[in-house]
C-alpha cells in the first residue's frame, strides 16, 4: 500500500496488536480465477516463525481453496479504528482556510505463501485455540467439546484450515500526524464530542512521536 513516511508502522509489536485487536482480516488472492476476496477471523501466533503465522479456516465449499492451493503468495488486509476527520476541527482553517476533509486509520498488510490442512488433530486444535480465545471473556465460555462429539467430527469435515507464515507485513498509522500540534488536538476535541475512540489513539500517537 502507499505509506508516507509519516504514516508508516514498522514495529512489529504495534502490527501484532492490531491483529490481535481486529483479527476478521480479508484475505485476498490473485490466481487462475482472478481476484477473490474472503473476510476470515485469523487467529495469530506471534512466536511462530520470524514475522508470526496466521491460522484460520475456511469452507470446504468455498472456490477460494482452489486459489490458496495455486498462488505463491497471498495477502491478508487488517484494518483498526478509523474515521472522518473534518476540516472545520484544524486551527488552521481558522487562520488561513487552506484545508480538506480527510480519513483517519490504521491498518497491516500481510503478506505470506498459504498452506491448506486437512489433519482432523490440527483442525481440532484451531478450532479449540480460536474459540477459547474468543469465549475467554464470557461469564460462562463455550468449548468445542460443549457439543455433540459427532456433531464437531462433521463441521470439521466441512473446514479446510489454512496457515500463512507472514514473510512481510506493512503498517499504516495515518493519525494526522502530517498537521501541526494545534491541529491534531482540534482532530482530537473534534472526535471526542462524536464519542470517537479514534481520539484516544491519535493522541497516544502524538506522545509517541514528542521529541525527547
Amino acid at each position: 500500500m502507499y505509506i508516507p513516511a509519516h504514516f508508516r508502522e514498522d514495529r512489529l509489536d504495534i502490527q501484532h496488536e492490531l491483529i490481535r485487536s481486529f483479527p476478521l482480516g480479508t484475505l485476498f488472492t490473485a490466481g487462475p480465477g482472478g481476484p477473490m476476496a474472503n473476510h476470515v477471523p485469523f487467529l495469530l501466533y506471534a512466536d511462530e516463525g520470524g514475522r508470526g503465522t496466521l491460522r484460520a479456516h475456511l469452507a470446504r465449499a468455498n472456490p477460494q481453496l482452489a486459489e490458496l492451493a495455486a498462488v505463491e503468495e497471498c495477502l491478508v488486509v487488517f484494518g483498526g479504528l478509523n474515521g472522518y476527520i473534518s476540516p472545520g476541527w484544524y486551527a488552521t482553517k481558522r487562520e488561513t482556510g487552506k484545508v480538506v476533509p480527510t480519513w483517519n486509520f490504521v491498518a497491516v498488510h500481510a503478506w505470506g505463501k498459504p498452506r491448506l490442512i486437512e489433519d482432523p488433530a490440527w483442525l481440532r486444535r484451531h478450532l479449540e485455540d480460536l474459540t477459547n480465545h474468543h469465549e475467554r471473556a464470557q461469564p460462562q465460555p463455550w468449548a468445542v467439546d460443549d457439543a455433540p462429539a459427532d456433531f464437531v467430527a462433521q463441521m470439521k469435515r466441512a473446514i479446510v484450515g489454512v496457515e500463512l507464515p507472514i514473510a512481510r507485513s506493512e503498517g499504516k498509522w495515518k493519525l494526522s500526524q502530517n498537521r501541526s500540534e494545534a491541529d491534531r488536538r482540534g482532530v482530537v476535541a473534534g472526535l471526542r464530542a462524536r464519542g470517537a475512540p479514534l481520539a484516544d489513539l491519535i493522541e497516544a500517537e502524538m506522545e509517541n512521536t514528542k521529541p525527547s
